[in-house]
């Protein structure tokens, strides 16, 4: 028990009734339910099936025993976090016997030899990073989420296999643990160059930037509770998050493709290695690809195959994906190199080892989507809602035994309803849910109902002692909702919550939950995101990007009213565009001016981008010379003060 939560036991104790002293207990235990529960699951799955034990220490050559820091000498990943998780152990009652399973694999890190000519470091970030021989360097697949972390990893190749250039980067798809650590790899002089190469799927940038940027401040803190960056490493915290441990909190850099994949099947030769790609847009990213290398009869999935049943949707946040296409896309790559692949591997996890083997796993995840897809979409035409769905839905023992299918990342019960909304959107067509009242309000309203504060924690602390967490917590979230200074419900919550993550397969499902339950005891931490919104990430955005994001930061309270235009002319590309705000929307044009001018800036788009970033002031950047403008300088000022800072510590479990 921590110090804040004693000194309020010990208060409660003092002053207040039996219940209250219950509500207030910081329980830290599984209780006798979430233990029947996992030990349960250990009687359940195959457990004594040792093969991915066998394959994810294959090939290891080496690891770095310290912590990786960043240049002020802060952690940024610690890959010895998580020593507490060992193979030989049995998952303790606070963690759920699967989930720890996967995670015990997923604690190997290091240096590993796939099979002569490409190599893969893993567990140094949540991500993969691949090299592959070429004839005078190293071909680079997906660099990790941090500058930091790639860096080690190729410091770490250089030292056990002896320093060779890089040659070419390969961008698996558009998700950050793709390309942030890219600079920690190659320095964008040698692009430039073209000493250099870049290859990423069509629709690359536009992805990076929709995705990271647009909503990329609600993204990175949800992404916060996702991958346990609140919690302590421990049995009762953070054990992982299913794809990989966790994320790495280094910078996240970004480099333009210099080449890009636009057919559906494409063949590249790349340092005298020849690849064939074929593109996936729309599967688990919308801009992704994989490839296969005839030389070393080797597949590489990208992240559309992997060991874990992946998100359909995922619950940080982001577009929802196509089930089916994701499983037409695995059943077209089996069509292409199935009966030619010898070895598969990608982006999170260990690789499979033969033809058989290989082909199986293949068969297994293409099935799980479009079993999910399937079966979800039969259930709609039955008139089932998501939430009924997601209750009903069963995988068959073929699927759900194999352990890459489990639930470890994805689940099935929010990827039914992934499906769900992909068809059908947020609305189940009962009038009840057209026009819900908004959480205070109803909270407020199902209190009364209830009998008052005093009877729904009796209602809800009964549901506790029964073990019916779910109950409890939705009870428990009205009551935080409509009393935030209630410590009584905030800390039955915060136990319902506990006991629920205790109970999780889901990674990220575990760490929602106790990510919850932390934030309700303590409050928000001051540092409760990673920020994807970065100096790269603004400067690789094209104009039209940047346009969109200051539109979307628009305050309309502040901007009701004003109507003005400002023309730009950017000299590094000699490209005219126009910014006009009116009804409280800002509209841009690229390649024309308005004939109704405010303000007129010639200036390089990099400039533009330092000044929107706050980095560059406007009227310094005229003074130098750096900006030459007809009109009043005000008109961009006065636009900037109408534009939303977003707070990345808001509220999630309380109002």
């Amino acid at each position: 028990m921590n110090k804040h939560s004693l000194i309020l036991l010990i208060l409660v104790i003092l002053v207040t009734t039996d219940f209250e002293r219950i509500a207030y207990a910081h329980n830290l235990e599984p209780s006798d339910e979430t233990i029947r529960i996992n030990r349960a699951i250990s009687n359940d799955l195959p457990f004594t099936d040792r093969t991915d034990f066998e394959l994810v220490g294959k090939g290891f050559i080496a690891t770095l025993e310290d912590p990786i820091h960043n240049d002020r000498n802060r952690v940024v990943y610690d890959q010895n976090a998580y020593s507490f998780i060992r193979p030989d152990m049995e998952a303790p009652d606070s963690v759920n016997p699967s989930l720890w399973r996967q995670s015990s694999l997923l604690s190997k890190g290091g240096l590993f030899k796939v099979i002569e000519g490409i190599y893969q470091v893993r567990g140094f970030d949540i991500s993969n990073v691949t090299f592959i021989e070429g004839e005078t360097g190293w071909i680079v697949v997906d660099p990790l989420l941090s500058q930091e972390t790639a860096a080690a990893a190729l410091g770490l190749v250089n030292r056990e296999l002896g320093k060779k250039p890089v040659k070419a980067i390969i961008y698996t798809h558009s998700h950050a643990d793709h390309f942030g650590g890219v600079r920690g790899i190659v320095d964008e002089k040698d692009v430039d160059a073209g000493k250099i190469q870049i290859y990423a799927p069509k629709g690359f940038m536009e992805e990076v930037v929709s995705e990271n940027i647009l909503v990329g401040n609600s993204m990175s803190r949800r992404a916060s509770y996702m991958y346990g960056n609140l919690l302590e490493k421990s049995p009762v915290g953070d054990v992982g998050a299913g794809l990989g441990m966790t994320i790495s909190t280094g910078l996240i850099t970004l480099i333009p493709p210099t080449h890009t994949i636009d057919d559906g099947v494409e063949t590249v030769t790349i340092d005298g290695v020849e690849l064939i790609f074929q593109n996936t847009p729309g599967a688990e990213a919308p801009a992704e690809m994989l490839f296969y290398i005839p030389k070393f009869k080797a597949l590489c999935a990208a992240e559309n195959i992997n060991g874990t049943m992946h998100n359909v949707y995922t619950l940080r946040g982001a577009k929802v994906r196509d089930a089916l296409k994701w499983s037409k896309y695995i059943n077209e790559t089996i069509q292409l190199f199935g009966n030619r692949t010898d070895v598969i591997f990608g982006s999170h996890h260990w690789p499979r080892w033969g033809k058989e083997s290989s082909l199986n796993y293949l068969k297994k995840q293409r099935d799980l989507y479009r079993y999910i897809h399937d079966q979800t979409v039969r259930l709609i035409n039955h008139g089932h809602t998501a939430r009924e769905i997601a209750e009903q839905i069963r995988l068959p023992d073929s699927l759900d035994k194999a352990f890459w299918n489990r639930g470890y990342y994805g689940t099935l019960k929010h990827n039914s309803r992934a499906v769900y909304q992909f068809y059908l959107g947020w609305y189940d067509a009962n009038p009840a849910n057209l026009d819900r009242l908004p959480p205070e309000e109803v909270a407020h309203r199902y209190v009364d109902a209830i009998g008052g504060m005093d009877r729904l924690m009796q209602v809800a602390d009964l549901a506790y002692r029964e073990g019916d967490y779910r109950w409890a917590a939705e009870l428990l979230s009205h009551a935080v909702f409509a009393q935030p200074e209630s410590g009584s419900a905030k800390e039955l919550l915060a136990n319902s919550f506990e006991q629920l993550g205790y109970q999780s397969e889901s990674g990220p499902w575990r760490n929602f939950y106790l990510s919850g339950a932390k934030e309700l005891r303590l409050g928000v931490a001051k540092s409760a995101a990673v920020n994807t919104v970065t100096a790269d990430m603004i400067g690789a955005m094209s104009l039209e990007s940047l346009f969109d994001l200051i539109a979307i930061r628009l305050n309309p309270e502040l901007s009701e009213g004003q109507i003005f235009t400002i023309n730009f002319v950017f000299t590094d590309s000699d490209l005219k565009a126009t910014l006009a705000l009116e009804n409280s929307v800002l509209n841009h044009s690229i390649g024309v001016h308005s004939s109704e001018q405010d303000l007129l800036l010639v200036l390089s788009s990099s400039i533009f981008k330092q000044i929107v970033l706050g980095l560059s002031d406007i009227n310094d950047s005229v003074e130098k010379g750096e900006v030459e403008r007809q009109g009043d300088v005000s008109v961009l000022a006065n636009l900037f003060s109408m534009l939303d800072k977003f707070d990345t510590k808001f509220n999630i479990v309380t109002p």
